[in-house]
C-alpha cells in the first residue's frame, strides 16, 4: 500500500494512533482526524510527538456528527491526499447510561457520531473510490455490539447498525474494486478503559478467555490485513478481536 492515502476518523485516540502509525508503516500517507472539542493545539502537540518518533501524519479536524463538516473535510484535503484508497471509520463516543434514564441527548451524541459518522464520512469518499474503482473501507464496531452490555443501549445499537452498515455497502460497490469490513474489538487498554477503577477491570478481565486486554497494536495489525490490497476477497465481513469474549 505504498503512497497509498488513508484517512483514519478518530485517529488520535489509542486505538486511532495504533492505526496510523502501522498504516505509516506499511507506506501509506496518513490523515488521522480529530474533533477534541475544537482544541487545535492539543491535536498538534499529538502531531508533533508523532513526527517525533518518526511517523509523519497530517491532521485535519471534523466533526463526524455533522455531514457538511465532513464534507468539507474531504474537499478540503491537499491535492496530495484528496484521492482516498483507505478508510477507517474509527471516530467513536460513550455515554453510559440504563435506558430507563437515558434522555434524548445521550442517545443522539452517541448515535450521530458512532453510526451517523460512520455513513457521513463514507458517503463523501465513496465516490472516489467508485472512479478510481479501487478502495478498502474499515468500520470499528464493538463486542458490545454483538452481544449487548449494561448500561449501553445507544452504544450497543449504534456498533450493531456498523454491521448492516457494512454489509449493504459491501454488496453496493463489490464489484467496483471497493472492499467494506468491520472489525470488532473487545476491552482494549486503552487510557480510557485502563482509567476505569480496579475493580470494574477486575470484572471485565474475568469475562475474557485470554485473561487480559487486548492491545490497540492488535487492532492495527487487523486494519492493516484488511486495507491489503491483496484482501480483495474479503467483503462484508466482521473480525471479532475480543480475546474470546465473544
Amino acid at each position: 500500500m505504498r503512497n497509498q492515502v488513508a484517512l483514519v476518523t478518530g485517529g488520535m485516540g489509542g486505538i486511532g494512533t495504533a492505526i496510523c502509525r502501522s498504516l505509516v508503516d506499511q507506506g501509506a500517507k496518513v490523515v488521522a482526524t480529530y474533533n477534541r472539542g475544537g482544541d487545535h493545539v492539543s491535536a498538534q502537540k499529538w502531531q508533533r510527538q508523532q513526527q517525533e518518533d518518526g511517523y509523519h501524519i497530517d491532521i485535519a479536524f471534523v466533526d463526524v456528527t455533522d455531514y457538511n463538516s465532513c464534507s468539507r473535510l474531504v474537499k478540503g484535503l491537499p491535492v496530495d491526499l484528496n484521492k482516498i484508497d483507505i478508510l477507517v471509520n474509527n471516530a467513536g463516543v460513550v455515554h453510559d447510561m440504563q435506558c430507563y434514564k437515558m434522555g434524548a441527548d445521550a442517545w443522539d451524541k452517541v448515535v450521530n457520531t458512532n453510526l451517523n459518522g460512520t455513513f457521513y464520512v463514507t458517503r463523501h469518499v465513496i465516490n472516489g473510490m467508485i472512479d478510481r474503482q479501487y478502495g478498502r473501507i474499515i468500520n470499528i464496531s464493538s463486542v458490545n455490539g454483538q452481544k449487548g452490555q449494561f448500561g449501553q443501549v445507544n452504544y450497543s445499537a449504534s456498533k450493531a447498525g456498523i454491521h448492516g452498515f457494512t454489509k449493504a455497502l459491501a454488496l453496493e460497490v463489490a464489484s467496483k474494486g471497493i472492499t467494506v469490513n468491520t472489525i470488532s474489538p473487545g476491552y482494549v487498554a486503552t487510557e480510557m478503559v485502563m482509567s476505569v477503577a480496579e475493580p470494574v477491570r477486575e470484572k471485565i478481565l474475568a469475562q475474557i478467555p485470554v485473561k487480559r486486554f487486548g492491545q490497540p497494536e492488535e487492532i492495527a495489525r487487523a486494519v492493516v490485513f484488511l486495507a491489503a490490497p491483496e484482501s480483495s476477497f474479503i467483503t462484508g465481513s466482521n473480525l471479532n478481536i475480543n480475546g474470546g469474549q465473544y
